[in-house]
């Protein structure tokens, strides 16, 4: 991937060396400790970034699965975030300049189209197919879909624990604390009748556009949360465009301030954003418990518990499953979560903008 100027000798707080550093230190082809690297190979096989972005496009429809943390199992995240952050450049360089067009051009010429497009194509094929069922399941068996949901959003909190790096101290454990109440508080407000006006729809998609950027956070769990995971659903399967139009927008509004704030955060906050998105997720499972009221009461385990006890433990295990995959690619390939958020942290763009 063509990189951005970066300083002399780029880290980050995780510890791990930046994605152009490490290329600097070993042959084209060949990962850490001398072992052939076949990402690089396997990532430009256009049928096998289709597949990847329809992983992605089925499990944002899943409240507790993050896109994002599929990206980083699968080896795409550091390119499709830097591929977004430079398409934001290009619009922002064509609107301010200088140099307008060949801003542009520099811009757009550094995004990874070969794997971009053949990922929003697999993307869009997987939402349209998969939105339907998901919306009947969570409609006619929202115990049972909540307490699965609920076990995916408590294994997947290891996500940005782990991407943290390093011992939790009193300092850290303060962040996750005060995260978590925080999301605690603001889930349990008891939910009022959601009309999904054109500015609500907007907001919303802006706010869930960043579960695909951020590891471990799950735009259908944002979504859930305000109260439009199902109207949303609905709208994918019904092809309703006037509201998918607005959705598309508030995504594409959220793209052009997250892309960059997430990257700046990365690179000067990594360890601190990890830790309050931990807390966010822990704080905001209360929405996900299987057994409450439609105010949000919580209740006490009924009924078949045994169930939603197997449906919950069923969700840790698809979440554990992604995350031995990518233990697995670390220790073959030495390109892991770890080095696509590496990768994300060095890719700074031109200082001109």
């Amino acid at each position: 991937m063509p990189a951005s100027p970066v300083p002399d000798q780029p880290s980050t707080p995780s510890g791990v060396p930046s994605t152009a550093q490490a290329g600097a230190d070993r042959s084209p082809g060949a990962a850490p400790g001398g072992a052939p690297n076949t990402g690089g190979s396997v990532r430009r096989s256009l049928p096998a970034n289709v597949v990847r972005g329809a992983l992605i496009g089925v499990v944002e429809t899943v409240p507790g699965v993050s896109g994002g943390t599929v990206a980083l199992v699968v080896g795409i995240y550091d390119e499709l975030i830097n591929s977004a952050g430079h398409v934001v450049s290009a619009g922002k360089r064509l609107l301010l300049g200088p140099e307008r067009a060949a801003g542009a051009r520099h811009h757009l010429a550094r995004v990874e189209w070969r794997i971009v497009l053949p990922v929003a194509i697999g993307m869009v094929a997987a939402l349209l197919t998969v939105a339907g069922p998901m919306s009947h399941l969570v409609e006619e068996y929202p115990v049972t879909m909540r307490a699965l949901f609920f076990g995916m959003v408590l294994a997947s909190v290891g996500v940005p624990l782990r991407l943290a790096g390093g011992a939790l101290r009193a300092r850290d454990a303060a962040v996750v604390a005060a995260a978590t109440v925080l999301a605690f508080v603001l889930v349990s407000v008891p939910p009022t009748t959601v009309t999904p006006t054109p500015v609500l729809v907007v907001l919303a998609a802006m706010v869930a556009v960043s579960a695909l950027l951020l590891p471990g956070l799950s735009g259908s769990f944002l979504l859930l949360t305000i109260g439009l995971y199902q109207p949303t659903l609905r709208a994918v399967d019904e092809l309703d465009l006037g509201y998918l139009s607005l959705f598309l927008l508030g995504a594409a509004l959220g793209m052009v301030v997250i892309v960059k704030g997430l990257q700046w955060l990365l690179d000067h906050h990594h360890r601190v954003t990890m830790l309050a998105l931990t807390g966010l997720m822990l704080g905001a499972l209360r929405t996900l418990w299987p057994w409450q009221l439609e105010d949000r009461t919580l209740l006490a385990p009924e009924g078949d518990w045994w169930l939603q006890l197997l449906a919950a433990a069923a969700g840790c295990v698809v979440v554990l499953v992604l995350l031995v995959v990518d233990a697995r690619t670390r220790a073959r390939t030495g390109h892991g979560a770890q080095e696509e958020l590496a990768g994300v942290e060095s890719g700074r763009d031109d200082p001109r903008g």
